[in-house]
């Protein structure tokens, strides 16, 4: 189980594509993941009168995933081949 407290950051990255590759290739390695979607897209104070405009829609998620920190160099080295 990943917790708080015994995760490690494995990757960060805008491509919905390139998340999909990783989370395959953990989940068929038996590497048990956490994945952390942050939008950029949101409407905020600052940009209530603009809303998106001119915001590149690739970079509009951010997902960062998250693998055990005992799972973290084999994550590592499968996720570089």
């Amino acid at each position: 189980m990943i917790t708080l407290f015994n995760r490690r950051e494995l990757i960060t990255t805008f491509s919905m594509d390139a998340q999909a590759k990783f989370r395959s290739i953990l989940s068929q390695n038996g590497i048990d993941y956490r994945i952390k979607t942050k939008s950029n897209s949101s409407v905020s104070y600052a940009r209530g009168r603009t809303g998106t405009y001119g915001q590149n829609p690739g970079l509009a998620c951010q997902y960062t995933i998250y693998v055990h920190r005992n799972d973290y160099e084999k994550a590592q080295y499968l996720i570089s081949k």
